[in-house]
């Protein structure tokens, strides 16, 4: 361990990962304000949420089991120099919150108008269907609801199976890893790169379908595409790194490329069609986008079905079953910061 806590700094992998750390910060910083200030996450595939999530939850697990000896070197070094040496675990950890924090901000802003099914009603004659809003849950929105837990349970029990292994680790005699440490390394390395590897394809299908960017932001991907080469580079020249460990990155820039180019297509396409990025026409005539994915049933409804189906309607308050005074619900920040954990 003293000869990793006394290396020579090496100014220019100390520039680069200084360089990284901000290109980081700076370069989600155009997805989360585009999120925010356009108050709607759509567009997003959830599965690209969990595989993003989980990979850099992996990712960053791995970065900090290789480098425990190094970050164990903290107790006996300078504040400056516990940072240098650690510079590698702050890099993938803060892109694993950066990251994680886009799934947050997702599930906050995910649209009202998608969350639930409606349907449409036909009515008798000329007259047009009765377009109704029900209770019902979307399978898009229980399936982010779904993603949001899986990516918090694979946190917990991945953190604590890295954290059991390495505070009972037994070195051994010539102060090297123990097997089972790197063995559990190379499979957070190996489920890493594979989960980043296929992170992309739900949500380059996605994009392709709907032939609109959405909330995605093409800023961000164009910092990130080329920084993922480097930040290949800068994890594989920290000490005791292996491919495991910067893999997922090269893979992730290459596929992140291609969703970038696809964005700029679909961005011409959307100026050509006089529409913005979620479809609806720029001129403002209708209040309708042109592709949609709100859940639809639609077709003969019987009087037996309709009553089966909760529903948001002026009659539902005329019904014998339903309270005159409706239920106090929590409305406002909490509702829109928590109110997504409930089914």
């Amino acid at each position: 361990m003293n000869d990793i806590c006394h290396l020579d700094s090496d100014w220019f992998v100390n520039a680069l990962a200084t360089f990284l750390i901000i290109s980081l910060v700076i370069s989600y910083a155009p997805q989360h304000v585009r999120i925010i200030q356009m108050g709607s996450s759509e567009g997003f595939s959830p599965w690209f949420l969990l595989l993003g999530s989980t990979s850099s939850t992996a990712g960053m697990l791995n970065m900090i089991t290789l480098s425990w000896p190094t970050i164990q070197c903290c107790s006996d070094v300078s504040l400056g120099r516990c940072l240098e040496l650690t510079a590698g675990v702050t890099q993938v950890t803060l892109q694993w919150f950066l990251f994680v924090a886009i799934l947050v901000l997702y599930m906050i802003y995910y649209p009202t108008r998608l969350k639930h099914v409606d349907i449409d009603i036909p009515a008798h004659g000329t007259l047009p269907p009765q377009h109704v809003k029900t209770k019902l849950l979307s399978d898009d929105w229980r399936l982010s609801v779904n993603v949001s837990w899986a990516v918090a349970i694979h946190l917990v029990l991945n953190a604590f199976i890295t954290f059991f292994l390495l505070f009972t680790r037994i070195p051994g005699p010539g102060g090297e890893v123990p097997p089972q440490i790197s063995m559990w390394a190379t499979v957070l390395g190996v489920s890493s790169a594979l989960l980043a590897g296929i992170q992309y394809a739900p949500q380059l299908l996605r994009t392709y379908r709907t032939k609109l960017v959405g909330a995605l932001s093409i800023p961000m991907m164009i910092i990130q595409s080329p920084g993922a080469a480097i930040m290949s580079i800068s994890i594989a020249l920290r000490p005791g790194i292996n491919w495991t460990s910067w893999a997922m990155y090269a893979v992730s820039g290459i596929m992140q490329a291609a969703l970038l180019a696809m964005c700029i297509a679909w961005k011409f396409r959307q100026r050509r069609l006089k529409i913005d990025d979620f479809g609806y026409p720029l001129d403002g005539s209708s209040s309708t986008p042109l592709t949609d994915d709100i859940d639809t049933v639609v077709g003969e409804v019987s009087d037996i079905q309709v009553g089966d189906i909760p529903f948001d309607s002026d009659a539902e308050d005329a019904r014998e079953d339903v309270p005159l005074l409706p239920k106090p619900g929590r409305s406002g920040r909490n509702s829109r910061f928590f109110g997504w954990l409930r089914l």
